[in-house]
């Protein structure tokens, strides 16, 4: 049986870097949380840390066993909170693609959790490959994830109308050799749209920019580093449409299903009425 106080120190020990901090971050003395790794270590039979000097950071197994003492540790919070606030609504865990969560979803949400004093509110921001494996493992109730037409049965769908788009400021010539992208990281439904469209009409490109998030795409194409493709919602004033009159392929259309988990409870699913009814309205408004 593993030790949550092992685990949680451990955690701390990789989050801050050294014994010292992390003692404090779990009122521990450093020696007490450096006896707490080596009890740890022990019950593995293998070193969890390098210990490099001031320089501490997690072995191979480590690294292993660091993403399942976080799963651990959020779902004992999770049940405690659930045991001990049993007339509550309980938790609900939301996974969102991130350009979601930056337009105005998250006031909609601040407002469903005002209005549900007795339910704890998790969200997860990622690519929706993350989130779907999250969802498979139950570690979320409810997601929006972008993908294929039809791809995904869900409780409700929406088409996602991608652009190519380049800056208003800074245009760059098209008709260069080889045309600069500004993409996503690798496994990003976008970044494999561009790729595919230009090398289905043998355009030449190169990767002028890559990004973890929207906002680093969305500054890359507003300072002329490149041109990229986002959904409508994402398009800011200072970027600029482009089309087929500027030499540029159709893009497939995605579009963002909402998917519950088999087990999702009734607060989960007051949650994914109101992500519908959002959905909704913001399709409205784009399609306008």
């Amino acid at each position: 049986m593993l030790d949550l106080d092992l685990l949680r120190s451990f955690v701390s020990v990789v989050d801050m870097g050294g014994f010292t901090r992390a003692g404090e971050r779990v009122h521990r003395t450093q020696s007490t949380v450096s006896q707490q790794i080596r009890r740890l270590e022990e019950t593995f039979g293998r070193p969890l840390l390098h210990r490099d000097g001031k320089h501490i950071r997690p072995t191979e197994e480590g690294e292993r066993l660091l993403s399942y003492a976080r799963r651990l540790l959020a779902l004992a919070e999770e049940a405690l909170d659930a045991v001990s606030r049993p007339t509550g609504d309980g938790v609900v865990r939301l996974g969102l693609p991130e350009d979601f969560a930056a337009y105005r979803l998250t006031e909609m949400l601040s407002d469903f959790a005002r209005s549900h004093p007795g339910l704890r509110l998790h969200v997860r921001c990622g690519k929706s490959a993350q989130l779907r494996r999250a969802l498979e493992r139950r570690d979320l109730d409810l997601a929006l994830l972008k993908c294929d037409i039809e791809e995904t049965d869900g409780i409700a769908a929406w088409p996602e109308r991608l652009r190519w788009i380049s800056s208003r400021r800074h245009p760059i010539d098209f008709r260069r050799d080889s045309l600069p992208l500004a993409v996503f990281e690798q496994g990003c439904l976008y970044r494999d749209r561009a790729i595919n469209a230009l090398e289905t009409v043998g355009r030449a490109w190169h990767i002028a920019y890559t990004s973890p998030n929207v906002f680093g795409i969305q500054a890359a194409v507003s300072a002329g580093l490149g041109v990229s493709i986002l959904p409508e919602v994402a398009i800011l004033p200072d970027h600029s449409k482009l089309d087929g009159g500027d030499g540029f392929p159709p893009i497939a259309d995605t579009e963002v299903a909402l998917v519950a988990a088999p087990e999702a409870g009734a607060a989960a699913r007051r949650l994914a009425d109101a992500l519908v009814e959002f959905c909704n309205a913001l399709d409205s408004r784009i399609a306008a």
